[in-house]
């Protein structure tokens, strides 16, 4: 095993008077062990920001735990390392490629399966990764190729089929995986854009899939937007007969160059316009404002995540995304989504607030199953992982300061989730993936005790 160091440059997207533009913010040292045919351990980060960086009014933090520049003075010249220990700063880390994007780069490169230096995947994630981050060789180097076009979109699905099955991509079809390694997540999938030019998340169909998930995860977030829940703009295609879904980026906007969007705008339900500009949303996961590794987050909560909100977002909507996010939590017990892990949760820095605010919902797939007792990958409440409403009323507190409120808002996602059927015939789901997905959907009687179960059936 040999140790190398690499000196890799952090790009920043930021909105000035003319438009968005990369910037270099600061330089990142990765330290890692590099082993023939085994996966590279990164060993150690070290990270400065740029006194000019610094000095630009619109500079935005890289890392809002490990790396924040509130004092612009005191975060001058100084090294950050990334807190609790951590190998990794959260908000780089974020940049980076998750497992599918991690396949796309070594199905690119010909390499073996996590073959290749942490550097090297934070370099090919490509120009559109996740967020305003980009990582770059130098302080020269151009903006990254953006995605491919919806017309392009049966090439990338082919393109991916090969990655998924573990075979060798096609010479002609290799430019079709640009995209992919800005897509999170280990499912097949990549960025494309519309006609007009807006960013979108295309999701394919995946080896062993036992049902059509692009149109139940479609659904389920059409029957989560009904609950009230903040849900992008999603869309089901069939390209060759084959069930695709996207979803709008919410990480991408439209506003006047130079002019953050009005307040109370959703932005990511803006659309590209004569004299509007592309901006780029800082974006970082749960995982990171938790400030724990990968291992740790499986002993984490949701009462985790509250905490996080009241510590880094802005202090105009910690009420409104604790009690969203409690919702979200009483969602998937109604629906069974078990994917609900601290990477699945995310949140992005509103220009309009000039900070941090919970991201719209994304990644929900009801996962049926034949047990009374369910888990979610998150601690509820006091029950741990347990999948009752019972268990998440123990913790209400974290979320609402009043009970009455936490019951509303229980009553509130199942008068809708009670109808799921109703909702899914509406965008089309057929009788067979209905009878497919039924198993996943909970009755009250089946995650409520019958005192609490009265109490949510008793009208405001």
């Amino acid at each position: 095993m040999a140790k190398q160091e690499r000196e890799l440059y952090v790009f920043a997207n930021i909105a000035e008077k003319t438009g968005s533009r990369f910037v270099p913010a600061g330089l990142l040292r990765l330290t890692e062990d590099i082993g023939a045919g085994a996966r590279s351990r990164e060993l150690a980060s070290r990270f400065s920001y740029g006194t000019g960086y610094l000095q630009r009014p619109e500079a935005i933090e890289v890392d809002p735990v490990s790396l924040p520049i509130t004092d612009r003075e005191a975060a001058t010249g100084k090294e950050f390392f990334p807190v609790n220990g951590l190998d990794e700063f959260g908000g780089i880390r974020d940049a980076a490629p998750d497992a599918w994007g991690r396949r796309i780069i070594e199905a690119r490169r010909r390499a073996p399966a996590n073959s290749l230096a942490e550097a090297d995947y934070l370099l090919e994630a490509g120009g559109d990764r996740v967020g305003a981050l980009d990582i770059r060789v130098d302080r020269a180097s151009p903006d990254a190729p953006s995605a491919s076009d919806m017309h392009s979109l049966g090439y990338v699905l082919q393109a991916a089929d090969a990655v998924d099955q573990g075979l060798p991509v096609p010479a002609n079809l290799v430019d079709y995986l640009g995209a992919g390694p800005s897509a999170g997540g280990a499912r097949p999938k990549a960025s494309v854009r519309d006609d007009n030019g807006a960013l979108w998340l295309a999701k394919f169909p995946a080896r062993g899939d036992t049902f059509d998930v692009a149109r139940a995860e479609s659904c389920t977030l059409e029957l989560a937007r009904r609950c009230g829940l903040t849900v992008p703009e999603v869309k089901y295609l069939d390209i060759g007969g084959r069930p695709v879904m996207l979803i709008r980026r919410f990480d991408r906007y439209w506003a006047s160059a130079g002019q953050a969007p009005a307040p109370g705008t959703a932005l990511f339900e803006s659309r590209p316009g004569a004299g509007l500009a592309e901006g780029r949303l800082p974006f970082v996961s749960g995982l990171t404002l938790v400030a724990c590794s990968e291992f740790q987050s499986r002993i984490k909560g949701y009462h985790d995540l509250a905490h996080a909100i009241r510590q880094y977002v802005h202090p105009h909507v910690i009420r409104k995304d604790c009690e969203e996010l409690f919702a979200r939590m009483v969602f998937n017990i109604f629906v069974s989504n078990d994917d609900d892990h601290l990477r699945n949760h995310g949140f992005v820095r509103a220009p309009h607030l000039v900070g941090w605010v919970l991201s719209p919902l994304y990644d929900v797939v009801p996962r049926p199953g034949v047990a009374y007792e369910r888990m979610l990958h998150l601690e509820v409440g006091a029950q741990g992982k347990l999948a009752s409403l019972d268990n998440a009323m123990t913790h209400f507190a974290a979320f609402t300061p009043e009970r009455a409120r936490a019951l509303a808002l229980i009553r509130q996602v199942w008068a809708e989730v009670r109808q799921w059927k109703t909702c899914f015939e509406e965008f089309a789901a057929n009788g067979m993936l209905i009878e497919q997905l039924s198993p996943a959907f909970r009755e009250l009687e089946h995650i409520a005790s019958s005192t609490l179960a009265a109490e949510i059936r008793k009208p405001d």
